[in-house]
């Protein structure tokens, strides 16, 4: 497969400053819909541009529930659900820092939909997963699970399909610690998976298999009912920023600090049923320490970057 980059972005979506740190986030919405990270701000509603500015924004999401789309903000001040488009806000949740000293240290972030809930992580380790109705503003805090002890670092999820005890839900944090949920009025923690001494930057969840990227530029493939490790990729020299998957077709994307975007397919074994990896393709993107990487689309045919203090998006499509 031959992916070269085909258009290069000459809109600033960014300064250099809003961009350190924040990357690639993606959302669907409708079929499909793509955002990166604060710069999705500029073609929402111009309200929305202006409270993102004065809050420090962490990530943003859209939210897929199967009766509405939300487009969810994370900040250092708090939490904030808005309809799909940016016009309206539809929910506020502040943050409690406890501690008055720490409120510069409180931050929400990882952002995922499962079912009709939303799940955000918090810099205490808590997971706070709201009931969001099928329209208007009555959203209700559910839940908070509480099974971490360092910062969420991310959260991924995938349809459970009605089956009975399938992990659907997946939380990471800054120790390498995953959680294991099925999600449903109370969620139910299915497993643990130890961290090793590596924080786990980003999860994805394919066909019950946890794909998990961490700190020493490893990509690790879990079992998400039992937690066995299936496949450890020495994938990247640095840190890994981003993992995403093409859900049609089972590629993973990997990026790292290294420069390095590499496309990965997954596929399960017909005789074991165990995981098998095949390395598709690997993108060098020159001088530019990556920090956030995505799909574009289901079918995995082209994807989009960023990096640290770069104030443009590069997509990349195979041809």
């Amino acid at each position: 497969m031959d992916i070269r980059p085909i258009l290069k972005a000459t809109r600033l979506f960014i300064s250099s400053k809003q961009t350190e740190g924040r990357g690639l986030r993606a959302g669907y919405q409708g079929q499909l819909q793509r955002s990166v990270g604060t710069a999705c701000r500029h073609h929402l509603h111009r309200q929305l541009a202006a409270r993102v500015r004065g809050s420090d924004c962490k990530q943003i999401h859209w939210c897929v529930l199967p009766f509405r789309v939300l487009l969810v903000l994370t900040s250092h001040r708090g939490i904030q659900m808005y309809e799909s488009d940016g016009s309206v806000m539809v929910y506020w949740h502040a943050l409690d820092a406890g501690d008055a000293s720490l409120v510069q240290a409180a931050f929400a972030r990882g952002i995922a939909a499962s079912g009709h809930y939303v799940c955000v992580g918090t810099w205490s380790g808590q997971v706070l997963v709201f009931d969001i109705p099928t329209k208007g503003p009555n959203i209700v805090l559910s839940e908070e699970l509480a099974r971490h002890q360092t910062p969420i670092s991310d959260i991924a999820t995938e349809p459970a399909q009605g089956q009975d005890c399938v992990a659907d839900t997946v939380t990471a944090d800054d120790s390498g610690l995953l959680c294991v949920w099925r999600s449903g009025p109370k969620f139910k923690l299915l497993t643990q998976i130890p961290g090793f001494g590596v924080p786990c930057s980003s999860v994805q969840l394919w066909q019950g298999t946890i794909a998990a990227g961490y700190g020493n530029g490893q990509v690790r493939l879990y079992e998400a009912s039992t937690g066995t490790v299936h496949v450890q990729i020495d994938a990247h020299a640095r840190a890994i920023c981003a993992l995403d998957l093409a859900p049609e077709v089972g590629k993973l994307l990997s990026a790292a600090e290294d420069t390095f975007v590499h496309i990965w397919k997954l596929s399960r074994s017909p005789e074991d049923g165990y995981i098998e990896v095949e390395h598709c393709h690997g993108e060098c993107v020159p001088d530019t320490q990556l920090c956030g990487a995505r799909f574009c689309d289901p079918s995995g045919s082209s994807f989009a970057v960023t990096g640290y203090d770069v104030a443009e998006i590069l997509r990349f499509s195979s041809i």
